[in-house]
């Protein structure tokens, strides 16, 4: 009988889990990244071009602030999320190797019973030429 990989990987996560892939997908895209390119150029025309209020005149501390304190934030859940996925990529491994095992267990099942069809055939014609396997072709 064969497991399902996701389903068992999802089996074991937990709300934190779901939420901290979703944003680390979220993360992770041309979308957040394009948002963000948008924002900081937006940030900075604003408080370049701004004569009477800038709230963060050059060099745009305020901005590094808050960029450092996103990067603090994002870093943690990015590697929270890369974690469950080295667990799956395990669980994947533990899989294979069991389909493996099993593959194995049946090719020798097979071969023990075309051995004994073998032997079977050839008792029953003592006197015609003994069978041989095929020679593997190079």
């Amino acid at each position: 009988m064969s497991r399902n990989l996701n389903k068992l990987h999802e089996e074991k996560l937990t709300r934190g889990d779901r939420m901290a892939d979703r944003v680390a997908d979220l993360l992770g895209s041309w979308t957040f990244i394009l948002c963000t390119a948008g924002l900081l150029l937006a940030w900075v025309f604003v408080n370049i071009l701004a004569y009477e209020f800038r709230w963060d005149p050059y060099p745009f501390i305020l901005l590094n602030l808050f960029l450092s304190v996103a990067a603090a934030v994002e870093a943690p859940i990015i590697l929270m999320s890369q974690n469950r996925m080295e667990e799956k990529d395990r669980l994947r491994a533990e899989l294979d190797f069991e389909t493996n095992v099993k593959a194995e267990k049946e090719i020798e099942e097979v071969k023990r019973q075309l051995i004994e069809i073998k032997t079977l055939l050839e008792a029953k014609n003592p006197g015609k030429k003994k069978l041989t396997s095929p020679r593997p072709r190079m």
